[in-house]
């Protein structure tokens, strides 16, 4: 490997003199064919990297800055490009996806590799359905106020009192799962059930699909057909326009449960991305990010002085 100088200190000329060094014995898209995509901020002001992990080692494969289709694309354009010694089509390798439901990752996919299984990320689906129900707590501790959230005269929120204050304070009781709540906790959930009927059956809705989650395959698409029913008849607003953003992810959501897939692996890689940004704070750009990512995540062994060439699995 090329020893850094004065010109090549920087992590990015470090990434690229590693790339050099291991482009022999290292193919980070060799034998790809379960992947894992999704988005993390790494900067204030809407600035996105768009990753991309191997489901079967764990590894970060790709990253860029970006998160729109065009972004997406570049990778597939780089796994189409890098070809492997039979000269097989890796795009056309790549079997299963998994996604947070964005709509530009889903285009994508089917147009780049439309055979390929595409699995909704199961933390997703419950986090639009606890949104959803803390918009009916929310609205119930508006009703409960008998005022606006803002006071239009003087701008500012109206004090909780009463019923309004144990509101505000019960959404902790309604957004943990059952097993994990406090018995104070359990004791606010029994007041919500017996003095605001529409937020405990908004609960139920978030529990039973927390649920779906863990029934079999053979189990799931019906549990899921009576989740969508039940969401539409509960005449609650919320839930009511929830279910048809559910609806039209059913089949992802159904292969995430037949395949045992989630975008639990990339969270933890997005979270090790986070800790390396701190490192790159201050740089001008993502190129330097990215570069220590890969280097850090990606697997690539250097070759050091005085040591045996590394070789890669």
């Amino acid at each position: 490997m090329r020893t850094p100088t004065a010109t090549t200190s920087t992590p990015l000329d470090i990434h690229r003199s590693i790339k050099l060094d291991t482009a022999s014995t290292f193919d980070r898209f060799a034998d790809l064919t379960r992947i894992g995509v999704d988005e993390i901020s790494y900067k204030r002001g809407h600035k996105y990297l768009t990753v991309v992990v191997n489901h079967d080692t764990g590894r970060l494969v790709w990253a860029a800055p970006g998160r729109d289709k065009a972004t997406l694309n570049q990778f597939f354009d780089e796994l189409a490009a890098s070809g492997d010694a039979a000269g097989q089509d890796r795009v056309a390798m790549i079997s299963h996806v998994s996604a947070d439901g964005a709509n530009w990752i889903k285009s994508v996919i089917r147009n780049r590799c439309p055979r390929a299984v595409l699995c909704a990320d199961p933390f997703h689906v419950v986090k639009w359905v606890t949104e959803a129900l803390d918009t009916v707590r929310r609205q119930a501790w508006s009703a409960a106020t008998g005022r606006r959230r803002h006071d239009p005269e003087t701008g500012q929120q109206p004090r909780s009192v009463g019923q309004a204050q144990r509101l505000q304070h019960s959404r902790f009781s309604i957004w943990k799962n059952p097993e994990n709540l406090t018995a104070n906790q359990h004791v606010h959930l029994d007041w919500i059930r017996t003095s605001h009927p529409t937020l405990f059956r908004a609960y139920l809705l978030k529990e039973a699909m927390r649920t779906l989650f863990k029934l079999s395959p053979q189990e799931a698409p019906a549990a899921f057909d009576h989740w969508i029913s039940w969401a539409r008849r509960s005449r609650i607003p919320a839930f009511v326009d929830l279910q048809r953003r559910i609806m039209k992810h059913r089949d992802e959501i159904l292969a995430s449960i037949t395949h045992g897939l989630s975008n639990g692996l990339i969270e933890s890689v997005n979270t090790k991305i986070r800790l390396i940004t701190r490192i790159a704070f201050g740089f001008h750009g993502p190129e330097p990010l990215i570069a220590l990512a890969m280097l850090n995540l990606a697997g690539p062994k250097p070759s050091l002085p005085g040591r045996p060439r590394p070789t890669h699995p």
